[in-house]
């Protein structure tokens, strides 16, 4: 399936209610088709499918998805460089740094992430810019710098974790309180004792959502 009969696949599936309920959601920032993710998945599949015959990474493709009216196609985008991101190279960084601070908001952030964690762990030459990220000026840049190594399990470069938090204990952003919450509670199902220890150690730092978050799997 090409991208074109992709995308007057999903218009035809549109609905209007849903996307009402879609885009308040996420505070009007954006239209929506109304399609929710188990049907734009399916919607999708054939395209995916093909593309993911195709070596590398169309950049091209993945702008023209992310510039388009319906956020929809941006999920496919991520979804898209989901299915590629083992083929992510260090100048592909550029790329994501785009994508992350244009239309941003949580949605899709949260899943160029999970590209940029893949993409780091590969070449951890990179984890220099994942420091300089947590010290910017854009909150989605540190966001995803606090939440990059997510999932990482053993793999988790805690000196990395330690510094990129502490750049950002002073912050009163929810969505950085939020992050840093996260990645602690996601890191404390494989080491609880080091995020024990860090809350301790910080706990008149840290924000107290970051606290609660961070300790809900600990006893």
């Amino acid at each position: 399936m090409r991208i074109e009969e992709m995308m007057t696949e999903l218009v035809q599936h549109q609905n209007a209610s849903q996307a009402v309920q879609m885009e308040k959601y996420m505070r009007n920032q954006f239209a929506f088709l109304g399609i929710q993710s188990k049907k734009r998945r399916a919607l999708s599949r054939a395209f995916l499918n093909n593309e993911k015959k195709n070596k590398g990474i169309n950049w091209n493709l993945v702008y023209f998805m992310w510039n388009q009216p319906y956020r929809e196609y941006s999920y496919i985008a991520c979804d898209y460089l989901l299915m590629k991101k083992s083929l992510l190279v260090p100048d592909d960084l550029q790329h994501l740094k785009k994508l992350i601070t244009s239309h941003s908001w949580w949605d899709t952030v949260d899943n160029l992430d999970k590209a940029v964690g893949e993409l780091t762990l590969a070449y951890p030459e990179l984890n220099s810019v994942m420091l300089k990220w947590s010290q910017s000026d854009n909150l989605w840049l540190k966001r995803v710098a606090i939440n990059h190594q997510r999932g990482r399990k053993t793999e988790m470069d805690t000196v990395l974790l330690r510094d990129i938090i502490l750049n950002n204990l002073d912050s009163d952003e929810f969505f950085i309180n939020k992050a840093i919450g996260w990645i602690l509670r996601d890191y404390s199902k494989t080491n609880p004792e080091w995020v024990l220890t860090f809350l301790e150690q910080h706990k008149k730092q840290l924000h107290p959502l970051s606290i609660k978050e961070g300790s809900r799997y600990l006893s």
